[in-house]
């Protein structure tokens, strides 16, 4: 019989450490309250005291660490929900030189990733970064900046770029960045998945509680069957990123990391569905209890580059 070989994904010690200290420092700064605090606005605050701690300059030459510990650190700030330009800022990290890095990785400038004309957090960014398929180019707003107002509550921006610099491939910050959003998006559902289940176990319908009820538990089920899969794919492609990708210049494949962003992606959207059908109407209430989680899960499902380039990433050895 052909020798079967397993992947153990749990975090090592100083993984953990790293999930530790992000979790507390959440718990102690980053409550539902500060989030909430958060929509339309940049969280100057908090956005400094996590890079403080080091977190925005996981895996880059002046941090400690490759995909494994980001990942471990993202997924504390998932379920916590941080809010913020993280999965930007974790992108850019990879590609600027080293004193634009450093302004970013201190949390003493914001930048703003993407493909204009819609650009994240744009109206409080100093620094502009435009994505062209592969490549990655420094750019400066050309004109005003029009503030659009988000879903997820994050301050976009509609603007025009004129490219100042090339900053060359962008495919090794890229693949960084969607098993960065795998993390993010497969641990803040995870969240939703579970508060929604306290819901119901907690709220009573005919006598009984909600959760005793099939159409509830086994749809709950399903979702953390499917955000547990997910997870464990983010982690695989950090492990994966980690033996082929790790030092600069290399390029890791982008096929682990693609399935991991589609994964997350599909089952967060999937929970959220689940968990507002459950929650009812207070589940899409601004004052309600996890609107708050959902409407930026939505966010980042479709944030950039969306999911035709990881799918083409998918299916690229099928099509060869």
């Amino acid at each position: 019989m052909p020798e079967v070989v397993g992947l153990d994904l749990a975090f090592d010690d100083a993984q953990q450490a790293i999930h530790d200290a992000v979790s507390q420092f959440c718990r102690d700064q980053c409550s539902d309250a500060v989030v909430k605090a958060a929509c339309d606005r940049f969280p100057s605050g908090l956005w400094k005291s996590l890079a403080e701690l080091g977190v925005l300059a996981i895996a880059t030459p002046e941090g400690e660490g490759g995909a494994s510990e980001l990942v471990a650190a993202v997924e504390a700030l998932g379920r916590a929900v941080f809010p913020g330009p993280l999965l930007g800022s974790l992108c850019a990290a990879q590609l600027l030189p080293k004193d634009e890095r450093a302004a970013v990785t201190s949390g003493a400038a914001i930048v703003s990733l993407g493909c204009p004309p819609l650009l994240p957090w744009a109206s409080e960014a100093q620094i502009f970064i435009e994505i062209v398929g592969e490549h990655a180019h420094l750019a400066r707003p050309r004109g005003a900046i029009e503030r659009i107002e988000t879903l997820g509550g994050e301050p976009w921006g509609r603007l025009a770029l004129e490219r100042t610099a090339a900053l060359g491939d962008a495919r090794r910050a890229l693949v960084l960045h969607d098993i960065a959003l795998a993390a993010y998006l497969s641990a803040a559902a995870n969240r939703l998945v579970e508060d929604t289940a306290e819901h119901a176990r907690t709220r009573k319908q005919f006598g009984r509680a909600i959760g005793e009820f099939q159409a509830v538990a086994h749809p709950l089920a399903d979702c953390w069957t499917q955000l547990a899969a997910a997870a464990t794919l983010a982690r695989a492609a950090a492990f994966a990123f980690d033996r082929d990708g790790r030092e600069p210049g290399a390029t890791p494949a982008s096929a682990p990391s693609a399935a991991a962003r589609l994964s997350a992606a599909r089952a967060a959207l999937a929970a959220v569905h689940t968990c507002h059908q459950v929650f009812g109407a207070i589940g899409i209430t601004l004052e309600g209890p996890v609107f708050h989680v959902s409407r930026r899960i939505r966010q980042l499902a479709s944030h950039f580059s969306g999911d035709a380039p990881a799918r083409a990433a998918v299916l690229a050895p099928f099509d060869a």
